[in-house]
């Protein structure tokens, strides 16, 4: 996705959108895989999980802001509905992780 985003949004924004829907794009791109890069390092349930949510937040910033670059005409629906499908593709993906986590972590306490 952070491909897709690099060399089919944010190339099409104008200069003023530099250090304003531009930088916030890359940035929430960024931070959907390094959330979980950093959760998975964590040794702590909930530690672990914290990370997990960021990522589903930032995930839904980058879905805010694609909604925007389309709505400012910066990007054709047919990107923005691609870029929509992995997103939202991606959140499945990440509620089942974390879902799974949780079913385990409970799972595990009755064990102990």
């Amino acid at each position: 996705m952070k491909k897709s985003i690099k060399k089919e949004v944010i190339v099409n924004f104008p200069s003023s959108e530099k250090y304003e829907l531009r930088s916030q794009l890359l940035r929430a791109a960024r931070s959907a895989t390094a959330n979980i890069a950093e959760g998975w390092g964590r040794f702590h349930y909930l530690d672990s999980n914290k990370f997990y949510y960021n990522s589903r937040g930032s995930l839904s910033e980058v879905l805010d802001h694609i909604i925007e670059a389309r709505d400012e005409s910066y990007i054709s629906e047919e990107i923005y509905l691609k870029l929509r499908l992995m997103i939202v593709e991606s959140l499945k993906v990440l509620n089942g992780f974390i879902f799974y986590l949780k079913r385990e972590h409970v799972n595990n306490s009755r064990k102990a």
